[in-house]
């Protein structure tokens, strides 16, 4: 089954609208199709820590449930290349100071580096940041939300297994059994 990686951005695109964080933006609508997901990113954007804070709150946004999350979609790649190879130094800035402000927090607050911390007290932290009651939240919060998001939702994983894979064009099958999917489609 080929699965049109880029077609799902765009669709990702239209869903977050005029908010729509800028690489995510910038990867939508390049000419050629973008290779977002192959390959390691040109360079480094994360220090291990930020990397390991950065994976450990993808899963509590797309948490494992009875379908896979987002470390097993590979979303925490996906947000290192998309920031590495399509934004610019200040589309980064929210996040890595975001990521640093939920770490400063962590250690104040639970005496644990951040990707340590409970999945409570991550949920805590993502918390505050959407509220906006650490320095900077609610703009990281918002943006990190796109990036896992549109990473899930155009993984194969989250394509064929969070959502019911239907390619476009398919074939007509008036007799589908509609009711029966508990899924959103995808194609």
């Amino acid at each position: 089954m080929i699965i049109d990686r880029r077609d799902a951005l765009a669709g990702m695109a239209a869903m977050f609208g005029a908010s729509l964080f800028a690489p995510i933006a910038r990867a939508a609508a390049a000419e050629a199709p973008p290779i977002i997901s192959s390959g390691p990113p040109s360079s480094p954007v994360f220090t291990a820590q930020q990397r390991a804070l950065m994976t450990a709150l993808s899963e509590r946004v797309m948490p494992t449930t009875d379908t896979p999350g987002a470390i097993t979609a590979g979303v925490p790649e996906y947000i290192e290349k998309l920031l590495a190879d399509w934004a610019s130094p200040d589309d980064r800035k929210p996040i890595l100071a975001g990521l640093d402000a939920i770490e400063a927090r962590s250690r104040s607050d639970y005496k644990v580096a951040a990707d340590k911390a409970t999945p409570a007290q991550q949920d805590a932290l993502l918390t505050l940041a959407m509220g906006d009651k650490l320095p900077g939240g609610a703009d990281f919060f918002d943006k990190f939300r796109q990036l896992v998001l549109t990473g899930y939702f155009t993984s194969e994983v989250g394509i064929t297994q969070e959502r019911e894979y239907l390619p476009v064009p398919g074939r007509y099958d008036g007799a589908y059994p509609y009711s029966e999917i508990k899924k959103v489609f995808s194609s």
